[in-house]
Formats: C-alpha cells, structure tokens, sequence
C-alpha cells in the first residue's frame, strides 16, 4: 500500500507538466482557484492578526517563545557566544564522532536555507513601511531567536537516528515523538507526523516553487522574456546532481555558496556605506529614532515594531524547526555542541545581512522625508520612495545609488540563495518523507525527482495560491515544534548544565587538527 502510494506521487507532478505546458493560463487559473477555495482558511488562519491590532499571531508566538527560551537559559546568546566561534573553527571537533558533516557544513546548510529573498526584498517591505526603525526591532527579535535556534538544534542532535552506515536522521519528527516519550507525555507521535506533513508541503513550495519562480524573473529581466520551463528545467538537473549525493554532497556545495554569496552581497553594502560613511551616523539616528517615536510611519511605534518583528521571523526562520535537520547530521557526541554553533544563524541572517540591507536603504535616500518636519511622506500605508519602488526593486535601486551595475550583481546573488535554499529544503522535505514513508535509497530518490519535477513547474507557472499555503505550511510547523519545545526544554537545560561542567573542568578537551 504504502508502495503504491509513493508511486502514485512520483508520477503525478509529470501528468503536470505536460499539461501545464499544452494548455498554460487555463491549467494556472484552474490551480489558483482550486487551492484558494481550500486552502483560504487555512492560510487565513496562520497570519490573521491579533484581535485589536494588525500584528499576526503566529510572529507573536515566535517572538513570545523566543523571549521565554532567552530567560530560560540565562541569554545563551551572550554566554554561549565565544564558545559557538571555537566550535565552528573545529577546535573540540572529534574526527572519531559520529555523525556526516562538520560543524561549519551544519551552519553553512543551515544558512542556505534561510539566507535568501526575504534578506533583500523582505527587509525593503519592512522598511518601505514601518521606516528606518524597524530594523531596531528585527535586530531585537534576530538576537532573541538566538536561543530558540538553540533549543531546537540541541534537541536535534540529542534524538538523532544514527545509522550503520554513518547516515543520520534528525530534527523535530525525531525529537517531539522519542522526547515525549522519554518523559511520559502524550501526543508526541501525532505532533512529529504533522510537522513531518507541514515540512514537506513548505519544502515543496517556499523550499522549491518560489525560488525557481523569484530566479526566473530576475534572469528574465536582465536577458528578457523567455519561457519559465527553461530556467526550471536548468536548476533542477543542477539541483538533482547536489542532492543525490545526499547531505554530504549538499554541505560540500553550501560550504562553499554561502560564505561567497554572504561577502559578495555583504561586501558590496560594505563598500556603499564606506562611501557614505558621513551618513551612517544619521542612519543609526533614523533606526533609533524612528524605533521609539515611529517618524511619522503609519501605525507609529507599533507600525515599526511589527514590521522589524515580522521580518526577523520570516527570515531567520527561529522556533520553525527547519534548521534542527539540517545542525542534526553534524559530527559530535554532544548535542549542545551544535545548539552552541546554531546561536550564530539569526545573527548572520538577521543582525548582519538584513541591518545591511536596510543601512543602505536608508543611506541611499530612496525614502523620501519632508524636509519641513523631518518626517516621512507616507503614500497609503507605505512610505513614498523615489521612483515609486518597492520589494527587491527597492534594494536594487538603493544599492544602484553607489553601483549602476549592483542590480546584475543582485540577479547573481538572487539565484544563488535561490538555488541554495533548494538544495537546503529538499533536505528537510526528504527527512520528513523517510519519517512518514520509512528509510531507504528507492524512497529517497522518489522525493528528490518529485521535488526537482516541482522546480520547473515553479519557473513555469504562476501559482500564488500554493505558494500562500506553502509559507502558511512552513509556519504551521513552528507551532507544532514551538509547542513541543516548551515541554523539553528542562532536559536542554539538564544537557547544558552538564556540558559546561565538564568544559570547565577540562573533561572536554580540545582537538589539534
């Protein structure tokens, strides 16, 4: 039975194509309105606001949980800091642990899948309308996300599979039914099945369909119109040959694309603000000021909270459980180790790419202020900019400010953290199929030709009802795993109680490589 369902869903996603490629709009607009008809609720649910206020529930939930790990293990992210660095350089890395890749391959894997559009076109939203000081309260809410990173990536490592031929298999799915277990508590099978569900929904979809779909428009604008299917069918054959060699394969590529992608856009902002070095202390005013007085943005103080918040959620991906695949494959007998290295990804993704980005954005003066009252000319609910941009065009054209030719590096660096996610979210999605459908090579291929089938599909059609539900799916996981996370907290903090004892006392040593 279980056979024939898997083979059912290999061959369905190539009914699809064809058909998409005969019959085009009507095959779009049938898609659209079937998946807005049953999924609206769903994806209604997920980010309806807060009675009262426009603040969606589930950045809340995000934010709340992130506050209470931040206490609850005494800021780890200040305590724990020093140590993530040494850990990442290798300097208590056993050769001799179990596991499949090192602890800088974890957190580079890690990255690709969360450093990516909402770093460039997600920050000029939130900039575009809660103004300069919303990057204060993304700064905030990245550096709270430290510690739900933290929680879960340990978790990950400490209820891993390990296999006899040196594979594992860890992240939520794992943790939520054999913690649960291990203290008694019921439900933790029903809760690992539906992350496992969410996770493959997200993957196929934000992982998959809205990059190749973000990628094809960016190349499409610099070498003009040409049929999706084209680019599709390009970075599936380059995303299948990365995947198949399984996470060994996909670190030894994310190693590689995150740190060049992260210095050429990071040095890029770098050399603009160096240009502009005068304003930057005005920049960091405008951040500041605007945090606690709002600068006339719509929705005031509260407007720019909501909007730092919401994107520091959306991008670091904190308490969502995604990254907890990923840091669990990593070489190490001590699951604290890799919740350590994992405090550094919200600070990478959120504290210094996004600020980055929206430095720039500021400096470049895209955002038009009246010079009368020193505040913001609003156009709605967004603040008016020059050129009436918005999104990735935004970013694009504050960054042409210092660079005419940025925009052709932006296209590059869109299709490298495009095509990293994927790679980075095709192997969350295959661990949560082995979870639900059982280990093995036959079924893991089955995944990985359906996902790289979705690719073309995803440069080729317009489906944004699927991607709505896809990014509903990606957060329904947070709730799942943020509500597990608060019941094993207590054995986190039992296993960084130990390991600090025993690195103090010198019983974890350091390795000379």
């Amino acid at each position: 039975m279980k056979k024939s369902i898997l083979n059912g869903l290999a061959l369905l996603p190539f009914t699809a194509v064809p058909a998409l490629a005969q019959e085009g709009g009507s095959i779009d607009q049938a898609v659209n309105e079937a998946f807005a008809i049953a999924t609206g609720p769903f994806v209604s649910f997920i980010f309806a606001p807060i009675p009262g206020t426009s603040f969606p529930w589930i950045v809340m939930w995000l934010v709340i949980a992130a506050s209470v790990f931040t206490l609850y293990f005494g800021f780890i992210q200040i305590r724990g800091f020093r140590h993530s660095i040494q850990l990442v350089k290798g300097d208590y890395s056993d050769p001799e642990d179990a596991g499949e890749v090192s602890h800088f391959q974890a957190l580079a894997t890690a990255l690709s899948g969360t450093v990516g559009l909402g770093n460039i076109a997600g920050v000029a939203v939130a900039v575009g309308i809660g103004g300069p000081g919303a990057t204060f309260w993304m700064i905030l809410a990245g550096l709270l996300g430290m510690a739900s990173k933290f929680t879960e990536c340990t978790l990950g490592v400490k209820y891993r599979n390990e296999y006899a031929d040196g594979t594992v298999s860890g992240g939520p799915m794992y943790y939520l039914s054999k913690g649960f277990r291990e203290r008694g508590l019921p439900g933790g099978k029903v809760l690992a099945v539906l992350f496992s569900i969410f996770c493959i929904l997200g993957a196929l979809g934000g992982g998959n369909m809205f990059q190749a779909n973000q990628a094809h428009a960016q190349i499409s604008g610099i070498v003009g119109e040409f049929p999706g299917w084209i680019t599709g069918l390009i970075f599936a054959v380059i995303v299948f040959a990365v995947i198949v060699g399984g996470i060994k394969s996909i670190a030894n590529v994310t190693e590689k694309v995150v740190p060049f992608m992260g210095i050429l856009y990071v040095g890029t902002a770098l050399i603009i603000l160096f240009m502009n070095y005068d304003k930057i202390g005005w920049a960091f005013g405008q951040i500041f000021e605007g945090a606690f007085t709002g600068l006339g943005v719509a929705g005031g103080i509260v407007g720019a909270l909501i909007q730092g918040f919401k994107r520091a959620a959306f991008s670091n991906e904190a308490g969502v459980g995604s990254a907890a695949i990923a840091h669990s494959a990593v070489k190490t007998k001590e699951p604290v180790t890799e919740g350590l290295v994992s405090l550094l990804e919200p600070l990478i993704d959120t504290v210094i790419i996004c600020t980055m980005t929206a430095l720039v954005i500021t400096i470049s003066g895209m955002l038009i202020m009246d010079p009368a009252t020193g505040n913001f000319v609003l156009d709605g609910s967004s603040i008016k900019t020059v050129g009436d941009v918005s999104g990735v065009a935004l970013t694009s054209a504050a960054f042409a400010q210092g660079f005419s030719w940025f925009p052709y590096v932006l296209a590059i660096a869109v299709i490298l953290f495009a095509f990293s996610t994927m790679i980075s979210w095709s192997y969350y999605g295959l661990k949560a199929w082995t979870y639900l459908f059982g280990e093995g090579k036959s079924k893991e291929v089955v995944f990985k030709v359906i996902f790289c089938v979705f690719i073309v599909i995803g440069a080729a059609a317009s489906l944004g009802p699927v991607i709505d539900f896809s990014d509903a799916a990606i957060f329904a996981m947070a709730v799942v795993n943020i509500t597990g996370l608060y019941f094993l907290m207590p054995i986190v903090r039992k296993e960084l109680g130990s390991y600090m004892e025993r690195l103090k006392s010198g019983e974890i040593r350091r390795f000379k490589h």
